[in-house]
C-alpha cells in the first residue's frame, strides 16, 4: 500500500530531515518545519524527534511505500496531490484546542483512510475536562476536577488541596512540573495563575489522589481490542523530596537514555483482581470516548485502591529505543511485539477497520 506518515517534527530538529520518502527513493524532496505558538521549556514536548519518525518510517517500509507528509500549511496540498491508500497519523498539530483533530478532519474531507481516531474523540481527549464529564456521565471513576479561567473561580472548588494542576488542553506532561501538585492553598492559587498566564488557557484544578499509577496501551478495535501488559510508574525511583507525580522534569529532564531512571515496572506486579479491575475499566473507556486503533490510559489509584481514569492518550508516545522508557512500545516489547510489529499492527487494526483488508 501507498502510506503517508503525516507528523511534526521538534523545532530544533528540523533541519536533519533528510527525505520524506522511503529510504530506497532518495530523489523526493526534503521537508520543511513549521513553528506552534510557544515559548516554554516545554513548547515542542508534544512533537516528534527526527529519530521517531525516521523510526516509523522504517517500520512502516518493510511492507508498504511510505512518505513522509509534514502537518503544516502544504500538508492539505501535498495529500490531495497524493492520496495515498492510507495515512498513519501521528500529528499533534500546531494552533488551537483542535490541533490534534486536523489532519483527521482534513483526511476525512478527502475521504482518505488513517489510523487512530477520528476528529472528535481526539478534540475530546485533548481536553481534559470533557473527556472526564463524559466518564462521569457513564459512571466511570475520575478525579473530582474544577476548570478555572480566573483565581476568583476557585472559590466554587468543593475539595481540598493537594491537588493537581494543569493547562485544560495539553497532553506530552505540557505544563505539569513537579510545583503542578499544589499542597496549600496559596501554592494552588500560584499554579493556576501560572498555567492561565503561560499558557493562555484554563487551568484544570484535579483532586489528587495518592495511591498508585499505572498506564495502559490499547491496540485494535472491538471485540478484537487488546489490553497490553500495564505499566507501572514507580515513583521512589525519582530524585529525593519530589513529588510523586510524572511531571515534565520525571518524562524529559531526569530521565535521559543516557542515564533512564528506573521509573517503570512492566508487567505491573499487581494482583489478579486489580488487573482485571484496570484492565475492565481501561476498556470501557476506550469503548465510552470511541478511541480507534490504539491509545494510551493513565490510571491512578485513590485513597481506597480504586482504580480511577486520569487522562486518555489516543496518539500516544512512540519513542523506539527502549532506553527513551516510553510506555506504548514497552508494553508491546512486554506483549510479545518490536516496534515494527507493534506499528503494523496499529496499521493493520486500521486497514481491517476501513475494509481495505
Amino acid at each position: 500500500m501507498d502510506v503517508a506518515l503525516v507528523y511534526n517534527v521538534k523545532k530544533e530538529e528540523h533541519a536533519a530531515v533528510e527525505s520524506d520518502a522511503h529510504p530506497s527513493s532518495p530523489d523526493r524532496t526534503a521537508i520543511h518545519t513549521q513553528t506552534q505558538p510557544s515559548s516554554g521549556v516545554d513548547a515542542y514536548a508534544e512533537w516528534d524527534t527526527i529519530e521517531t519518525i525516521h523510526a516509523v518510517r522504517d517500520a512502516l517500509s518493510v511492507s508498504h511505500s511510505v512518505t513522509l507528509i509534514e502537518a503544516d500549511d502544504d500538508a492539505y496540498s501535498r495529500l490531495k496531490e497524493m492520496r495515498p491508500d492510507i495515512v498513519f497519523n501521528i500529528a499533534e498539530g500546531r494552533y488551537g484546542v483542535s490541533r490534534e483533530a486536523q489532519i483527521p478532519a482534513i483526511l476525512d474531507m478527502l475521504n482518505i483512510p488513517y489510523t487512530g481516531s477520528d476528529p472528535l474523540t481526539l478534540g475530546i481527549c485533548l481536553d481534559k475536562s470533557r473527556a472526564k464529564e463524559i466518564l462521569s456521565c457513564y459512571g466511570i471513576p475520575t478525579p473530582r476536577f474544577i476548570v478555572v479561567s480566573t483565581l476568583e473561580e476557585l472559590r466554587a472548588m468543593d475539595f481540598a488541596a493537594p491537588a493537581m494542576v494543569k493547562p485544560l488542553f495539553e497532553g506530552s506532561s505540557k505544563g505539569i512540573f513537579d510545583a503542578s501538585l499544589a499542597h496549600t492553598d496559596d501554592a494552588l492559587r500560584t499554579q493556576v495563575r501560572t498555567v492561565i498566564e503561560q499558557y493562555g488557557q484554563p487551568a484544570l484544578v484535579e483532586e489528587f489522589l495518592p495511591g498508585r499509577e499505572f498506564t495502559v496501551a490499547m491496540l485494535g478495535n472491538g471485540d478484537d481490542v487488546k489490553v497490553l501488559p500495564v505499566v507501572e510508574i514507580k515513583f521512589d525511583s525519582l530524585p529525593k523530596g519530589v513529588n510523586p507525580i510524572y511531571s515534565y522534569e520525571a518524562k524529559w529532564i531526569w530521565d535521559q537514555s543516557s542515564s533512564p531512571l528506573d521509573i517503570f515496572e512492566c508487567p505491573a506486579k499487581i494482583d489478579e483482581k486489580l488487573q482485571n479491575e484496570i484492565a475492565e475499566i481501561c476498556r470501557k473507556t476506550y469503548r465510552i470516548l470511541r478511541c480507534k486503533d490504539w491509545s494510551r490510559i493513565d490510571v491512578r489509584l485513590d485513597k481506597n485502591g480504586r482504580a480511577n481514569i486520569i487522562e486518555i492518550n489516543p496518539l500516544p508516545g512512540i519513542l523506539p529505543n527502549p532506553e527513551d522508557n516510553s510506555c506504548f512500545p514497552k508494553a508491546a516489547r512486554m506483549a510479545g511485539m518490536n516496534y515494527q510489529q507493534m506499528l503494523n499492527a496499529v496499521l493493520d487494526a486500521a486497514i481491517v477497520r476501513y475494509g481495505l483488508a
